[in-house]
């Protein structure tokens, strides 16, 4: 390959890493905390009882309620089933005749806006990872964020395949600590490279299905697309609402049918999370049932039944998928790696910070490729992403971290923890970057990265002594999963500290010619040092 190829490949490689480098910084680390959605959740809410066994009979006396008193919602209403972690509430959506989505739970006593409701923390993680918390737009933002970072892993593999070979265990500890982290870039990169690609495509096809739906409607398909991709994810055939009035299953009794059928048609098991009505209350009512199965790679799936009779109408389960069902779902099982064991999380976990040190280390070889090694005053632009990377990497684990233990010590006020996560983190979040622009890179990334080990310590044990009862219970039942949370807490507080400890020395011992040394500048002594170099 020409070296004004490698060059062009090179421009290209470092600029989309740092268009998109910030954006799936965040996103990896939350992804890899997304990972255990579930156990965060148990963890966050240690005092919150779970749905009663009637919860669904009353979700049922709620539907009807809901459709006596919102018309519209009768067209199409979902219910969510409960399930073993406590945030996932029996709640029930609809859409208005104006477009707006509109939800009930339970407790409530009036339907409010879908686009209203507090996330917990687990949820407010995962939001975090798929579109930054930003309204709207932010999904869209993060589509455009992947398609970016496809280029800058195409680039990066062109650049490296000449010395793929050589290059894949290369790691080269010294005093040249450029090619250090150019070396652990390269090798995390490399071996990582499946589960990348794999990120960056349905990663983009996730966040703007939209937008091509959308495009290729208007442009191509006269208009008949969405409604054609409607039917193409879903189990429901098309119904029509015969008239009369109707009494309609329950969506316990739709729910054990829908299992029944899905197992029957090959499926492990199937576990309903979430179903909805079309026409309810009226004859021609149907019903979908949606869930999840185990040991397949797609593990959503959905049945459609009857919800007069509940006669089964169609089944899309593993073993009985057509492919734009297959293709669908093995996109989100991919994607979130819901296709395995345990095992399987904890290595996209890993995944996941691998991923977010790959960007971090993207931008220190940015910044170590354009220091001026002769003189202490580095130029603008370097000084400029250092800080942006110490305030925006490290700070936005500093906000995380103290998320949790934000909703911890709520709890413990006596304070709504849903209330406090996105206040406790964005206010964190902005602080960090304050701080760095007053301390300085060097001496902001040791403070920020001894803070975040000892807000990561205090949620682990803080946690294991004020709720050890919660702890000793559920060890009793065979639960491990919030005593492995604190304890995950608590190694990622000894990896942040231990980061902590090899910055500081780095910024007291190494090279003052450096954004990343905190040592007073004689420019006499320094030019000195780099005449004998």
């Amino acid at each position: 390959m020409k070296a004004s190829t490698i060059r062009t490949f090179t421009t290209v490689h470092t600029w989309t890493g740092l268009l998109a480098g910030f954006a799936l910084f965040i996103a990896f680390y939350a992804g890899a905390l997304t990972m255990f959605h579930d156990e965060i959740d148990t963890w966050a809410v240690p005092r919150a009882e779970m749905a009663r066994a009637d919860a669904l009979d009353r979700g049922h006396v709620m539907l009807a309620d809901i459709v006596a008193r919102h018309p519209a919602a009768g067209e199409s209403i979902g219910v969510t089933y409960p399930a073993e972690h406590p945030s996932h509430e029996v709640a029930a959506y609809w859409m208005e005749k104006d477009g707006s989505w509109r939800t009930q739970s339970l407790d409530d006593t009036a339907a409010r806006d879908a686009e209203d409701h507090e996330h917990g923390l687990a949820d407010f993680i995962y939001e975090l990872h798929y579109d930054l918390c930003i309204p709207a737009i932010g999904i869209y933002l993060m589509g455009v964020v992947s398609i970016i970072y496809g280029l800058a892993l195409l680039t990066g593999v062109l650049i490296h395949l000449p010395n793929l070979v050589r290059e894949m265990f290369a790691l080269r500890p010294g005093h040249n600590l450029k090619r250090l982290w150019q070396d652990a870039h390269n090798v995390i990169g490399i071996l990582s490279l499946p589960f990348h690609i794999i990120f960056a495509v349905t990663g983009a096809l996730l966040c703007l299905t939209l937008v091509m739906l959308v495009a290729f409607n208007t442009v191509a398909f006269d208009g008949k697309l969405m409604g054609a991709f409607e039917r193409m994810t879903s189990a429901l055939p098309e119904t029509k609402d015969k008239g009369g009035s109707a009494v309609m299953l329950t969506p316990a009794e739709l729910g054990a049918r829908a299992r029944q059928a899905a197992i029957a048609a090959g499926a492990a098991d199937f576990e309903p999370d979430y179903m909805r009505y079309v026409h309810y209350g009226h004859q021609g009512a149907a019903a979908e049932v949606r869930g999840t199965s185990t040991r397949t790679l797609g593990e959503y799936g959905m049945v459609a039944l009857d919800a007069v009779d509940g006669h089964v109408m169609k089944v899309q389960v593993t073993g009985a998928r057509d492919a734009n069902h297959a293709t669908y779902s093995a996109i989100f099982g991919l994607h979130f790696g819901t296709f395995g064991s345990l095992s399987l999380r904890w290595l996209y976990f890993l995944l996941g910070l691998a991923g977010a040190f790959l960007f971090y280390s993207g931008n220190l070889l940015y910044i170590e490729t354009r220091r001026k090694r002769r003189q202490a005053d580095q130029p603008m632009k370097v000084r400029a992403m250092a800080t942006a990377t110490v305030g925006v990497c490290i700070g936005s684990c500093f906000a995380i971290s103290c998320t949790f233990l934000g909703n911890l010590l709520g709890g413990l006020s006596g304070i709504e923890a849903t209330s406090l996560v996105q206040p406790v983190c964005f206010a964190t979040f902005a602080l960090a970057i304050l701080w760095t622009f007053w301390r300085k890179p060097a001496k902001a990334a040791v403070d920020l990265l001894f803070a975040t080990a000892a807000i990561s310590v205090a949620v682990g044990v803080l946690d294991i002594a004020v709720h050890n009862d919660r702890l000793v219970r559920m060890l009793g039942e065979g639960r491990y999963e919030v005593l492995g949370l604190d304890l995950v807490a608590i190694a990622m507080a000894a990896g942040f500290a231990w980061l902590g400890v090899a910055t500081r020395r780095r910024a007291v011992e190494g090279d003052p010619c450096s954004v990343w040394s905190s040592r007073r500048r004689d420019p006499q002594h320094v030019t000195t040092k780099a005449r004998e170099a």
